[in-house]
């Protein structure tokens, strides 16, 4: 007569803030995840899987970053197994509009866990974040280690895609506009007064759904030029360490010109590319506006200029951006100019408030 033995449950890991005594094993984890070996074959962890390998802002940056980097409204956690950290989700929190950005997801996949891992990652995040008051949740991610459908069945839902485009840095830049040769084609910088203008030219060259969802409102259009991160992107978290400036380009004579085109720069101030944000109007050529946004990143690197020995000094970082699907042909106007794509990312989101019919006067029926 034999007797089953039932073997004695393993310790099941937990998902907890992260530490001060974390950063090692984080910055360790975090620099596996994003190194091109594992990205390509995708054993050994399971990431994001942004291309931005050469410059993304991973948990071990932040050992070089400045202390203002990483904010005390973000939030860092870690899955802890047996002693030893096997994972961990980054949230960046932006208050003003209550919306979170999960900017890094990190499993090792040494044992075939790695997917429960993050699927717990992301479920601790929500949770805290819907007892922190969240709206939305935002993530950008490859649709490669079942990146996507892990966060549609933890609820989010895939609103559009996006190319993200590079400009190697061996290509030389073009010179900056003069004011005069600038206010010739209609571009200056934006002021909060050209918030009706944002507004009607976004939702001009958006879906009625996605602008739904991203409901962007006048107050967000006003912040421009003062580090705000509107209108969002794949590559919105790294404005967090660049200078960033707007501008429109217009067409007619004030006071109520027509505004054709919307440029938002950031220029790197860490290790990472350059960035250009270009929203248009579906019938205007912006590759003017885009030439003059190198310029203006040129002229802020000091790119092309002569150092003391007279040799020109080369911009070192490239530029990236992103174009989506239906902003078509924008991403030929980028391709003019240099830039090249490199991938195609999803953007998801999940709203944590119930959307209700506003009150609104309607034709009275009659019998």
């Amino acid at each position: 007569m034999t007797q089953s033995v039932r073997q004695p449950a393993t310790r099941s890991g937990r998902v907890r803030p992260a530490r001060i005594t974390d950063l090692a094993a984080l910055a360790e984890l975090s620099r596996l995840s994003h190194e091109p070996e594992a990205q390509a074959n995708g054993g050994g962890v399971r990431s994001l899987g942004l291309p931005v390998n050469s410059s993304h802002i991973g948990v071990f940056s932040l050992f070089r970053l400045p202390l203002g980097a990483f904010q005390p409204s973000d939030h860092l956690y870690v899955y802890e197994q047996r002693g030893r950290v096997a994972g961990l989700a980054r949230v960046e929190r932006e208050a003003p509009r209550d919306e979170w950005t999960i900017v890094e997801l990190d499993a090792l996949n040494d044992d075939g866990r790695a997917g429960d891992i993050r699927f717990r990652l992301v479920q601790h995040l929500l949770r805290d974040g819907a007892r922190h008051g969240a709206a939305r949740f935002h993530v950008a991610c490859a649709d490669e280690f079942s990146n996507v459908e892990l966060f549609m069945q933890a609820g989010f839902a895939r609103y559009g895609e996006e190319t993200i485009l590079f400009r190697p840095p061996d290509q030389a830049l073009p010179a900056p506009l003069t004011p005069d040769e600038a206010a010739a084609v209609g571009i200056r910088s934006c002021v909060p007064l050209d918030a009706v203008r944002l507004d009607r030219l976004y939702r001009a060259a958006t879906p009625a759904p996605v602008s739904r969802l991203e409901s962007y409102r006048l107050h967000d259009w006003e912040r421009q030029g003062s580090h705000w991160r509107v209108p969002r992107s794949a590559l919105t978290p790294i404005l967090r360490f660049a200078d960033i400036e707007a501008f429109l380009q217009l067409r007619g004579a004030e006071p109520d010109p027509e505004t054709l085109a919307f440029l938002q720069i950031g220029v790197a101030k860490e290790h990472q590319p350059h960035y250009l944000r270009v929203v248009s109007r579906p019938d205007h050529d912006p590759s003017a506006l885009i030439a003059y946004g190198m310029g203006v990143i040129a002229e802020r690197t000091g790119a092309g200029q002569g150092d003391r020995s007279g040799r020109a000094r080369r911009q070192e970082r490239g530029i990236a951006s992103a174009v989506r699907t239906y902003e078509s042909p924008l991403d030929r106007r980028f391709e003019e100019q240099g830039f090249a794509a490199i991938s195609q990312v999803s953007l998801l989101l999940k709203e944590t408030q119930v959307r209700v019919a506003e009150p609104a006067l309607v034709p009275a029926a009659t019998r």
